[in-house]
């Protein structure tokens, strides 16, 4: 696991796969913000030693026999999900490495050169370092340097701080119906961006799941007038209540950062109660489901948008399967990927350039763990086939 400091705590959980024939792959387990990190990584400390010695390009068979035969890998959670992610896809990266073909191409190819990307989370500023917002200004501000570098949409939770400085909002202030002034401060906000970028930027409202159906209803029936592209966890993942807000608001509504697995997503596209769903390649099974995810969606006209918090490495890794999918939305670009201690995690450090991303073209997933990360690990285990 790699500690990204203080700013936003940030564990990273890696893993590398060797195979008898000399080639490697890397992957990735995203449930490294938050709490859990350690989780992740005692799962997949039970989990390898059950694929030494089988076929790594047998990712199907190895990704059913980690969810079928470990007990709590059926109807699991992000911590079961997070380690057979990070084991999928270095299975992956071996794959294209073998074939000698990027992922896109042993996924059917790419239906786009380029990705359109937003810059993401922008409460916390834009560019290098960390400005948290609380002002109208801060929102505006960094939304504008945003577009300064190419971008035509930007993402930002509204409603993470209070109007006064190193104030966050806590649960308690955004649950049941809000104050008037609660709702003016976000709506203010929202506009003050929308006035700064025009009206040819998407502004996508974030929320982390910190509302209630409640509450969310009243912030979307604000912002609606604010012409915004879609909702983000408006509140706690639950198939009733999407569907609850999909009846009462107008706004499109995201969600899937905490939803894990088809079978845990097929609710939501039954009864249409989200329209953009947001896959983590590591943490929702891998790209074996997070591709069986986007196919379901395409059944219904949902939309994707992979969710992007990692590194480097989960970044290539999903410019691919947007690439090669008909239902790709946007691309998330989250301003973590702008710290240089997250640049440096991995050999190379794809950007996008005027808010689009190219799809990388090496074999695999085309990035790889640094040495400057994996020797400064603040935790290892190695296993050997004995």
């Amino acid at each position: 696991m790699f500690d990204l400091g203080r700013a936003i705590p940030n564990r990273p959980v890696a893993v590398r796969l060797h195979t008898d024939e000399g080639i490697y792959g890397d992957g990735e387990a995203s449930l490294s913000y938050g709490k859990g990190a350690e989780g992740a990584y005692g799962m997949l400390e039970s989990f390898l030693p059950l694929v030494l010695g089988m076929n790594p390009l047998a990712h199907e068979v190895i990704w059913d026999k980690l969810h079928k035969t470990t007990f709590w890998g059926q109807s699991g959670g992000p911590a079961v999900y997070s380690a057979i992610s990070a084991i999928d896809v270095a299975l992956w990266d071996i794959k294209g490495k073998h074939y000698n073909a990027p992922l896109f191409e042993l996924l059917g190819g790419k239906h786009r050169d380029s990705l359109r990307c937003y810059a993401s989370q922008l409460q916390l500023g834009w560019g290098e370092g960390f400005e948290l917002g609380y002002a109208d200004d801060d929102y505006a501000r960094a939304a504008k340097r945003a577009v300064a570098d190419g971008y035509d949409a930007v993402k930002i939770d509204f409603m993470s701080q209070n109007d006064a400085p190193g104030k966050p909002m806590t649960y308690e202030q955004r649950k049941g119906l809000l104050p008037p002034k609660t709702v003016r401060m976000a709506e203010n906000r929202v506009a003050a961006v929308r006035e700064a970028v025009g009206p040819d930027v998407d502004i996508i409202v974030e929320n982390h799941s910190q509302l209630d159906a409640l509450s969310a209803v009243q912030i979307a029936e604000a912002v609606e007038k604010y012409n915004i592209l879609f909702f983000e966890e408006p509140n706690t993942p639950s198939p009733k209540t999407a569907r609850f807000l999909r009846d009462r608001i107008r706004i499109p509504i995201a969600n899937g950062e905490r939803i894990f697995g088809r079978w845990q997503y097929a609710p939501y596209f039954e009864d249409m109660s989200i329209q953009v769903a947001q896959p983590d390649l590591t943490s929702c099974g891998g790209l074996t489901e997070g591709k069986k995810i986007c196919d379901m969606a395409h059944t219904y006209d949902i939309g994707i948008q992979a969710h992007v918090c990692g590194t480097p490495l989960s970044t290539a890794l999903s410019l691919h399967l947007e690439s090669s999918i008909p239902n790709f939305v946007i691309h998330e670009h989250h301003v973590l990927n702008l710290q240089k201690n997250v640049r440096e995690l991995c050999i190379r450090d794809y950007q996008p350039i005027n808010g689009r991303y190219a799809i990388p073209e090496l074999p695999g997933i085309g990035n790889e763990w640094s040495e400057k990360a994996m020797s400064e690990a603040s935790r290892k285990r190695t296993f050997v086939l004995n």
